[in-house]
């Protein structure tokens, strides 16, 4: 008789014991419904929405070819008539630049030719403040925005690459391109010069043109390097102390 109760204890309890522990899990396992309205709003938000899909991007994904595509997805960078005021340009009052000085040695053509950086060109400028501060330049697009006021970016430039230096000389350079064509970028700067109280000197080297002049009241320097471009835009080298 013992033997047949401790048989059945040893069937029977750990049985009761499972059901036990069951039924405590069970009490403490919550809900779906429990566990949506447990959850932070702003998740259950995001997943309860819908997915948004650009149309243009889904076209490219190209999930329900049969063949894979023809050529790598695009992505090309728009335009540079892609810029502020697009491709309009207020040119009124803007004076002529005088023809570039033939046969006469140009240092600063010479300099931006065997440049490879912006710094390099600063280095090997002749104003001696522009030269002096060319070794602490700090690269970055923000300088670009802290150009001269006399002689800022064009309203249409596209900023490439800009450095600039703190200091008494306060270096600033910027490399840029604009939709607009050469010749109405060397009216645009050679006016904001003369009217700033800056000299102004055209030069030619080749394909490339050099406008730049100084000014005696705040040894103020400047020298942009023009470049036509195949699109009809121009390529802009600007060096100038006195920035902001």
């Amino acid at each position: 008789m013992v033997r047949t109760l401790g048989f059945i204890l040893f069937v029977f309890l750990p049985l009761a014991l499972a059901g036990c522990g069951a039924a405590d899990q069970g009490n403490n396992v919550m809900s779906d419904a429990e566990l949506g309205n447990a959850a932070d709003p702003a998740i259950t938000s995001a997943l309860q929405d819908q997915i948004m899909v650009d149309p243009q991007l889904g076209r490219q994904a190209n999930g329900d070819a049969i063949r894979p595509p023809n050529g790598p997805q695009s992505g090309g960078l728009p335009s540079d008539a892609v810029a502020a005021n697009g491709s309009k340009a207020d040119t009124a009052g803007l004076l002529k630049a005088p023809a570039p000085v033939a046969g006469k040695p140009c240092p600063e053509c010479t300099a931006a030719r065997e440049s490879v950086t912006l710094g390099g060109i600063a280095a090997r400028q002749s104003n001696a403040r522009i030269k002096g501060c060319a070794g602490a330049l700090k690269y970055s697009a923000a300088w670009a925005n802290r150009l001269p006021a006399d002689l800022p970016l064009h309203p249409q430039a596209r900023v490439i690459e800009a450095a600039g230096a703190e200091g008494a000389c306060a270096l600033r350079v910027a490399s840029f391109s604009t939709p607009q064509p050469l010749q109405a970028m060397l009216d645009y700067y050679y006016t904001k010069a003369v009217r700033a109280g800056y000299s102004a000197e055209h030069q030619l080297d080749g394909a490339q043109h050099v406008l730049g002049g100084t000014r005696a009241r705040d040894d103020g320097a400047y020298v942009l390097f023009l470049t036509a471009r195949r699109d009809g835009g121009t390529d802009i080298d600007l060096v100038a102390n006195n920035g902001r």
